[in-house]
């Protein structure tokens, strides 16, 4: 009966293994709904159609594209879609927090995030960013007490020197993780001059929420959160360096992934990012 114990032992161990392994790779890829914007104009239960027939099953998005919220959830329960995000102004959460829980809530999503810190042109101070550590630290408690997760987006702006590091620096040291924290945009960290891979490392656990989206190389970049929305190429064909970004982002903490191709060829290049991915899963 021994030799047989200790081959049980083995095949036990090396089944363990392979789960562990299986599962530090199998990342689940969703879609940001702003990526076909154009398409929801005049088509949205084909447009969902569209994205059940990548084999996409999470989303990021908001509004409810002129549907009720019990058409828009059955068509979600149609396409087997999953709200995990939705979006919260940044003016609702400093004057009215509970509004955006109560939008996340209707649509079954976890986390809110705020896109944007209002800011004059291309003028973005330190003053401005002390006030949205105020509003993010306070509403993302009324978040956190409903079960919600607050995270902010970054454009670039944020990556501005101040002091030793950056007004984003500033931002992430000055706020409370149990009540902030961010969805990484891999192209919006790139294009002011960062790198994602550094940023991953630097502040892990911070970063529960990302964006894949690649750069066409060549491009330049700048710190005013601009750019053409030509320039987004199908992953792993652009200078954002994906393939690096998602062996680290997995160590980092990172919970959910999120396809944004704001060209206006995402209806062909999204598959072809999703076959990247799949790739990429493969080699590693």
């Amino acid at each position: 009966m021994k030799p047989l114990s200790m081959l049980s032992k083995l095949l036990f161990t090396y089944l363990v293994l392979i789960s562990v392994n299986n599962l530090l790779f199998a990342q689940e890829i969703g879609l940001q709904l702003y990526s076909l914007r154009e398409q929801f104009k005049t088509d949205v239960p084909g447009t969902f159609a569209k994205i059940k027939s990548w084999n996409i099953r999470e989303i990021e998005g908001g509004g409810t594209y002129g549907l009720s919220q019990d058409e828009f959830k059955k068509l979600l329960a149609q396409n087997n879609l999953k709200i995990i995000s939705t979006g919260a102004d940044f003016n609702q959460l400093a004057t009215n927090p509970q509004a955006a829980v109560e939008a996340a809530k209707l649509t079954g999503a976890k986390y809110v995030v705020c896109y944007w810190i209002p800011h004059k042109d291309d003028e973005f101070t330190i003053e401005e960013m002390k006030k949205a550590v105020e509003v993010f630290n306070s509403a993302g408690k009324v978040l956190h007490e409903n079960g919600l997760t607050l995270c902010y987006h970054p454009h670039g702006f944020e990556f501005r020197p101040y002091e030793q590091g950056t007004l984003f620096d500033y931002l992430v040291k000055n706020t409370d993780p149990k009540y902030l924290n961010f969805e990484m945009d891999v192209f919006w960290v790139k294009h002011p001059g960062q790198d994602p891979v550094a940023l991953l490392k630097k502040y892990p656990k911070r970063f529960a929420l990302m964006h894949l989206k690649d750069r066409k190389p060549g491009t330049e970049g700048n710190q005013n959160g601009r750019a053409d929305v030509e320039t987004n190429v199908v992953l792993g064909s652009g200078d954002v360096g994906i393939a690096a970004i998602m062996k680290e982002a997995k160590k980092a903490g990172v919970e959910h992934y999120f396809i944004e191709d704001e060209s206006s060829r995402s209806v062909e290049q999204i598959p072809q990012s999703l076959e990247f991915l799949k790739g990429l899963k493969k080699s590693q």
